[in-house]
């Protein structure tokens, strides 16, 4: 299997039963705070644009750039279709003229013509929006691959069942906006900052380790931002605060963990796998490499003169006159808050919605507790955001129902917050339309018992993460009372089950029995790693 990486988390797999182009991202994106790194633009799209397969991991747009796939990739090509709850993705590539798909099912193997087997699968939780992330295996018969771009499985044994992987293209850095956005002093700002980085670069190892791949490829990240109001987020000089380290850095984390098998993987590196687990890479020019590690500064300086027309155009295509926009945003959101009967519970709140105009500020309050949305009038809030109005105006306009996907990843605006972080903001921010919202809302109400658990310490927890479902066995460890999910890093007291980085999640936790029947009821349960690679 000979594959080249596209830039970003894009790939072309090529197999002797036919090509499949996966992510294919090569405009600006987020209102074009986002530019793939390092510059991809000299790859010709016409070596791929009539491939035999096309998938689309899930609609953020660094993954999902509907601009390349409506001007450059062929509408005969068959799209396969990760197994999600709601149609979005596929009506998304409907619109664009894609016809032909071939439907997935979440972790079950597909065979297509030649003898080529596929596996995706799909993360729904609702924190990551009915339309989440999904992976996607690649069994050619004699080489078989992971593409895990963005997603983080929570079901791992699906894959690890067909067999050993010859290489795994893993994501080590996150599409953020936390802390960056927030007014935090310096010294907090570089204290999350660093365990931000820490902690991604960790989970990737994670699932290194957990996979156990021949040929390890960080991909899928950093991006890079070239207007100048955003140019200081880049990581300049591998910064260890900085919450977008490189593969260079990635690739250092590795080695200093004793992994010596994981590969730079720039754009136009090729990679041509064999069946003894053997690699071959072809690297793009050594003085490439050197420019992009050596003087990231003058390097994306000049990406930035290229790219600086389309950031201005993107700019000046936005809304520049005013509307009713508190007038649209009650028509549009309170029917919404009609249905969230388990958001606005988990929110317990109020979100105050800044929009900046010049030296002006129209003030608009979303009311958890009222249900409605109104004029500011001086009530307390938990959450406010600070947008300028341009931005503002085009979310509601057109009516963009993931505002995570298209304003909180731009990182243009600013926040604060008067309580600890709650996701059920987010989430909610991500459902604006009645479908998203009454599936994830359908999803609450079918969580149920909890009926799987699992020891950890001295304690019994259940063994699902509260967060996102992540099988606490395979990815928490326990250190000095507090277990830690090494997915996201979120951390839970094991005494209370409260939950130390943030609102509305609680983990189930019990003490370990001490009569006899009950000591051996909770040593049926699996363990807890307790951080010394020891079992709870």
């Amino acid at each position: 299997m000979r594959i080249t990486s596209l830039g970003h988390a894009g790939l072309l797999l090529e197999t002797a039963a036919g090509r499949i182009v996966c992510d294919p991202w090569f405009n600006p994106a987020f209102y074009d705070s986002w530019i793939p790194f390092p510059d991809n633009s000299g790859i010709d799209p016409r070596q791929f644009a009539d491939a035999e397969y096309l998938y689309v991991s899930h609609l953020h747009r660094d993954h999902f750039d509907a601009k390349f796939l409506r001007e450059h990739m062929s509408k005969d090509t068959a799209v396969l279709l990760p197994d999600y709850p709601v149609p979005e993705l596929r009506n998304e590539l409907e619109s664009l003229g894609f016809r032909n798909f071939i439907q997935t099912r979440n972790n079950e193997v597909v065979e297509l013509d030649g003898g080529l087997r596929i596996l995706t699968n799909a993360l729904t939780k609702p924190t990551k929006s009915p339309v989440g992330d999904s992976g996607l295996v690649v069994d050619d018969g004699r080489v078989r691959i992971y593409n895990q771009n963005d997603s983080r499985p929570v079901e791992t044994v699906p894959i690890a069942q067909l067999g050993p992987l010859h290489a795994h293209f893993v994501q080590f850095t996150g599409a953020n906006w936390y802390p960056m956005v927030y007014d935090f002093a310096d010294e907090e700002m570089a204290d999350i900052g660093r365990r931000k980085r820490a902690n991604g670069m960790a989970r990737a190892v994670s699932y290194i380790e957990h996979y156990g791949a021949a040929h390890i490829f960080p991909f899928a990240g950093p991006t890079c931002f070239l207007d100048d109001d955003l140019f200081d987020l880049n990581d300049l000089a591998d910064d260890g605060t900085n919450v977008f380290p490189d593969q260079f850095a990635f690739l250092r984390f590795m080695q200093e963990r004793g992994h010596e098998h994981g590969h730079l993987f720039l754009p136009g590196t090729v990679v041509t796998l064999a069946p003894d687990g053997t690699a071959e890479v072809e690297q793009v020019p050594e003085t490439e490499i050197a420019r992009i590690r050596d003087d990231r500064r003058g390097y994306l300086l000049d990406y930035k003169r290229k790219v600086q027309p389309l950031i201005d155009a993107g700019k000046a295509a936005l809304p520049s006159d005013r509307s009713d926009l508190l007038g649209q945003l009650k028509e549009w959101v309170e029917p919404l808050l009609a249905l969230a009967d388990n958001i606005c519970a988990k929110v317990d709140g109020r979100v105050l919605l800044e929009v900046v105009d010049g030296d002006s500020c129209e003030q608009i309050v979303f009311d958890f507790l009222d249900r409605r949305v109104a004029r500011y009038a001086g009530e307390e809030w938990r959450d406010r955001f600070r947008v300028a109005r341009p931005l503002v105006e085009d979310l509601v306009r057109r009516r963009v129902e993931d505002w995570a996907n298209e304003l909180f990843l731009s990182c243009r605006f600013e926040a604060s917050r008067r309580d600890g972080y709650n996701e059920f903001v987010y989430t909610f921010f991500q459902c604006l339309s009645v479908e998203r919202m009454t599936f994830v809302e359908s999803c609450f109400e079918e969580a149920g018992d909890i009926k799987d658990f699992a020891r950890a310490g001295d304690h019994v927890i259940q063994r699902k993460c509260p967060h996102m479902d992540a099988d606490l066995v395979a990815f928490g460890t326990v250190d000095d009372g507090v277990l830690t999910c090494q997915m996201h890093g979120w951390e839970f007291d094991l005494a209370t089950g409260k939950c130390l980085v943030g609102d509305g999640r609680h983990l189930i936790s019990r003490p370990l029995r001490t009569d006899a029947e009950g000591a051996a009821a909770d040593a049926a349960y699996p363990g807890v790693d307790d951080g010394r690679g020891h079992s709870g």
